[in-house]
């Protein structure tokens, strides 16, 4: 099992590389950097990390190619291979439909679209030209192949995920949307040159982990909110969660009315959209998922209220699993 970071560019870059220091220091595989026009440019950012740091890997945790051509996501990677000396990986998905409308963009055949950009950056990479006649040069990646990611959530794009991508990252936290979604990868590998034990099934989870398990829960209840609310009608039916209490969720956050969404979030829907609990039960959840099928664990937002504790009471779960 890989453990992994996943950490959002909207705070002071500092802050950010001591997350990153500390996922290094205690054996984290990659860290994962989102990617969204108002929050510091993504790759800025990778560059600074990859010169602070000597082991961990890193990427964009996703771009898409909507607001990001697919050209220049791959000369961007190809960049951040040489300078971490051979440690870049990089995420491609969809992004959303309400992101695109604000930058006045159209979400077009999302599929079909990263699809294409995954095969486009590969092709890149691999230092040949593409059908149109673009390539990069100048270039010095230092891996041979460069892993890319898929972010998938929906049935067609986790089936096209094992089609064309080295791993997904599934937009998920609980066992019973994996016991989905592994499935659906497996059928798009069918297809693909990538088998399945050389593929990464990462769980791009959210997670809180601290010693005392209400405040574990407590503390996530927030994100768990906007994930619920974000969810479609059938995650939210296989996790027994009604539109109706899903509605009154999304109209709390409409309103900024935090307090009254966060009530809302009772243990259930915590444990739906979430990895919660104090290391004991991180673990036993982590090694459920692995049971299931899943070889990367990526640790993403809210993580605790000191993160750099919380991290650091990863620790020993990451070495008993390695």
């Amino acid at each position: 099992m890989k453990f992994s970071l996943e950490l959002l560019p909207n705070e002071p870059i500092n802050d950010i590389l001591e997350l990153i220091r500390v996922a290094e220091d205690i054996n984290f595989e990659n860290v994962w950097i989102t990617d969204h026009y108002n929050n510091k440019d993504v790759f800025e950012v990778l560059a600074i990390a990859a010169h602070e740091t000597s082991t961990i890997k890193m990427g964009s945790g996703v771009s898409n190619p909507y607001v990001r051509n697919p050209v220049t996501i791959a000369a961007a990677t190809t960049t951040l291979d040489e300078i971490s000396d051979g440690r870049a990986v990089v995420g491609v998905g969809p992004g959303d439909k309400a992101t695109m409308e604000t930058l006045n963009l159209r979400w077009k055949k999302p599929v079909n679209t990263v699809k294409n950009a995954v095969n486009t950056i590969r092709t890149l990479l691999s230092g040949d030209k593409i059908e149109q006649g673009a390539c990069l040069s100048g270039t010095s990646k230092v891996q041979t192949s460069i892993p890319i990611y898929m972010a998938a959530q929906g049935p067609k794009m986790l089936e096209s995920s094992g089609e064309v991508a080295d791993g997904t990252l599934i937009n998920a936290s609980n066992p019973k949307d994996f016991e989905v979604a592994i499935p659906l990868i497996n059928k798009g590998l069918e297809k693909s040159s990538v088998k399945p034990n050389q593929f990464n099934y990462a769980a791009y989870t959210a997670c809180s982990i601290d010693e005392d398990i209400d405040k574990a829960y407590n503390h996530a209840r927030i994100v768990v909110a906007y994930i619920l609310a974000g969810a479609p009608k059938v995650v939210l039916e296989r996790h027994n969660i009604s539109q109706d209490i899903a509605g009154k969720i999304r109209e709390c956050l409409a309103k900024y009315d935090f307090k009254t969404a966060t009530a809302l979030i009772d243990n259930d829907m915590v444990n739906a959209f979430a990895v919660c609990g104090n290391p004991k039960q991180i673990s036993e959840k982590i090694e459920i998922l692995e049971n299931i099928g899943v070889n990367e664990f990526v640790v993403g937002s809210p993580i605790g209220k000191d993160r750099v504790k919380s991290l650091r009471l990863l620790e020993d779960i990451v070495n008993s699993f390695n």
